[in-house]
C-alpha cells in the first residue's frame, strides 16, 4: 500500500458540490480512472479517501487535499492525468507527491474574498473595532465569541471597481473559522455591497508554511 496526497482544484460549477456529494464524485472518479486504488476492509469495502479540510459550498479552492492509497507504484504524472480524465467539469488534479505531515499540522487558511465597489475604508473601520463578536454553532450548541483576535488581513486592494480582500483564519481539527462568521457581520453594514466570489487560496501549517 502506497500514501499518496493530491491537491486539486474545485471551481466553475464544482463550487456547489456539497463536501458529502464530493466524496461519492472522487469514489466514482477512482473507479473510472482505472488506477489500482486501495479499498478499506470489512463489511463494506470503499475507496479510501481522506479530506483535509470540507469547503464550504458556493467557495472555489485551488488548493484542496485529499490522501488516497494505491496497492501498486506508479508515476505521479501518470496518476494525475488518468485521473483528470475521469474528473467532473471544474475538478482538477494539480498536484500528486507523497506526504510528509498528516492533516492535524493544519493550523491556518487564506481566503480571497472580493466585494462588488470599494469596501476597503468601510472594513478598515470594521477591523478598528475592540472586539468583533458574534454567534457561533458548535456541537454543543451556539457560542459567542470574539473573532477579532483570529482575523489576520494579508492584504486588502481595491481594483476594477471591486475590492479584494485576503484573510487567514485558524483551520484545522483545534479550531476552525469560516470566513462567512465575518462577512455575515460586515455585509450588512455596507448597504448595497455583494460578495462576487470566495476562494481558498492556501492551506498552512502553524509557522504559516504551506501545508505538504
Amino acid at each position: 500500500m502506497i500514501k499518496i496526497r493530491a491537491v486539486f482544484e474545485k471551481r466553475g460549477r464544482a463550487k456547489y458540490i456539497s463536501h458529502l456529494d464530493l466524496n461519492r464524485c472522487m469514489q466514482r472518479t477512482f473507479k473510472r480512472s482505472g488506477i489500482p486504488v486501495w479499498y478499506t476492509e470489512g463489511f463494506n469495502p470503499h475507496i479510501y479517501i481522506n479530506f483535509a479540510l470540507p469547503l464550504s459550498l458556493g467557495y472555489e479552492s485551488g488548493c484542496e487535499i485529499m490522501d488516497f492509497n494505491i496497492t501498486e507504484e506508479m508515476p505521479y504524472e501518470e496518476l494525475a492525468d488518468k485521473l483528470n480524465k475521469a474528473m467532473p467539469e471544474g475538478i482538477s488534479i494539480t498536484n500528486v507527491y507523497t506526504p510528509s505531515t498528516k492533516h492535524t499540522a493544519i493550523k491556518y487558511a487564506d481566503f480571497k474574498i472580493t466585494f462588488n465597489g470599494d469596501v476597503a475604508d468601510r472594513f478598515n473601520t470594521f477591523m478598528s473595532r475592540e472586539k468583533i463578536n458574534t454567534v457561533k454553532k458548535t456541537k454543543r450548541g451556539e457560542k459567542e465569541i470574539d473573532l477579532k483576535p483570529d482575523i489576520n488581513v494579508v492584504s486588502l486592494e481595491v481594483a476594477e471597481n471591486a475590492t479584494v480582500l485576503v484573510l487567514r483564519l485558524p483551520a484545522g481539527n483545534e479550531k476552525n473559522l469560516n470566513p462567512s462568521l465575518v462577512t455575515d457581520l460586515f455585509v450588512p453594514e455596507c448597504g448595497n455591497t455583494e460578495i462576487l466570489s470566495v476562494e481558498r487560496i492556501a492551506v498552512l501549517d502553524e509557522n504559516e508554511n504551506k501545508f505538504v
